[in-house]
């Protein structure tokens, strides 16, 4: 119903401006109609190409991160996905992640670098859960469609208001002036009304989808890994990052595990516009007494003190009693977190093509492409190293 509200808000615009314009509202609705298809075109045969160039995302392999390439591998699995979705990387020491693809046969999951250097195999494998959920549930091409019609009511609306700025109120003035008075003020009035709040509630119910979704994905992650403890200790520690993510904006935003907007070196805002509030989701997860859609919804429930029903009643009890398994044992914190953050440095230095030599006295010497040196100093022990 969200969506189709979006879709009665631009045919609403495209009728009032092709009566302004061309004294036509249907050719107002052909143009906004042919706009939006266009749109929609390019972004379902190549959004996600285009999502992951924006984003600098760059494709890896099995053993180029081994650690998670099989999470992604496990969370297929358990979430009865047919192919294994793409990996990318995203060079940002920001903690986000999201999923692209129009569908489970041509899926990807992104995460970012500073994502593998600080969360724990439970808390990836909850992140990376949380991804897999968007695919299974379509939420990816959801959240595309939604995005496409956001973007084509702002488009006519921006366009709309610089022709009538720009000599579209003195054609209609001299319309008025010949006779159509009265009729011709209504539609004015209406057109610029649509021009104004038609971006800004198209916005909000886009918001909406997006935080419905956000919710969906978060049961459906518990659902997968069996700990929901995993992905609150990861919310955690995203809220808690003060890296603000580069490459995403406002169109992109929703796609993320969780908002990328915050202010510069301030940790993420408990209250966003295009997610639910983080405390709200951790204290849902960590009041679940087991992993099945009906423990998250009766959690929901009882968190929210609401009786909306988030899951239907069907989908919750076909999923069935799904325990809760134990944490997965771990190296001392300190020693695991050197530990990703050396195997996610050795991962970007071999995207970017380094070359690595090792001295004699074993210090390893990373060389960007661009070093053109017959041989390098070893800064430790002096030794000099043919390149």
């Amino acid at each position: 119903m969200l969506v189709v509200w979006m879709g009665v808000l631009l045919l609403l615009l495209g009728y009032f401006l092709g009566l302004y314009f061309f004294d036509s509202g249907t050719g107002g609705l052909i143009i906004a109609l042919i706009l939006w298809v266009i749109m929609n075109f390019v972004a379902y045969f190549q959004g996600d190409s285009i999502l992951l160039a924006v984003t600098g995302a760059r494709k890896i392999g099995p053993d180029d991160h081994p650690r998670l390439y099989n999470v992604v591998e496990e969370m297929k699995i358990a979430s009865g996905l047919e192919r294994m979705p793409d990996i990318y990387i995203m060079d940002d020491p920001a903690l986000n992640a999201f999923a692209t693809g129009r569908d489970s046969n041509k899926a990807t999951v992104a995460v970012t670098a500073g994502l593998l250097s600080k969360l724990n195999r439970d808390e990836l494998q909850g992140v990376v859960g949380h991804e897999m959920a968007h695919i299974k549930n379509r939420d990816v091409l959801l959240m595309a469609m939604c995005s496409i019609l956001l973007g084509t009511i702002v488009i006519l609306a921006w366009h709309a208001s610089r022709f009538m700025l720009f000599g579209g109120m003195g054609r209609t003035r001299r319309s008025s002036s010949s006779g159509g008075g009265a009729g011709q003020i209504i539609i004015i009035v209406v057109a610029i009304a649509l021009m104004i709040l038609a971006p800004i509630m198209a916005q909000l119910i886009y918001f909406a989808i997006s935080r419905r979704r956000e919710y969906l994905a978060d049961a459906s992650s518990a659902l997968y890994t069996r700990y929901p403890e995993g992905l609150a200790s990861a919310l955690e520690k995203l809220a808690a990052s003060t890296e603000e993510l580069k490459s995403a904006n406002k169109a992109t935003a929703p796609m993320f595990i969780v908002n990328p907007f915050r202010k510069q070196g301030m940790a993420a805002e408990n209250l966003t516009s295009t997610h639910p509030p983080i405390s709200e989701r951790i204290h849902i997860l960590r009041s679940m007494a087991g992993a099945s859609f009906s423990d998250y919804a009766l959690a929901y429930r009882q968190v929210r003190n609401t009786s909306k029903v988030l899951i239907p009643t069907a989908a919750a009890t076909a999923a069935g009693t799904v325990a809760l398994r134990a944490a997965q044992p771990e190296a001392p914190e300190k020693l695991e977190e050197v530990q990703r953050v050396r195997e996610t440095s050795n991962l970007l230095w071999n995207l970017s093509d380094y070359k690595t030599i090792t001295c004699a006295c074993g210090t390893k010497l990373r060389l960007p492409p661009s070093f053109k040196e017959p041989a390098i100093r070893c800064p430790h022990c002096g030794m000099i190293n043919p390149v």
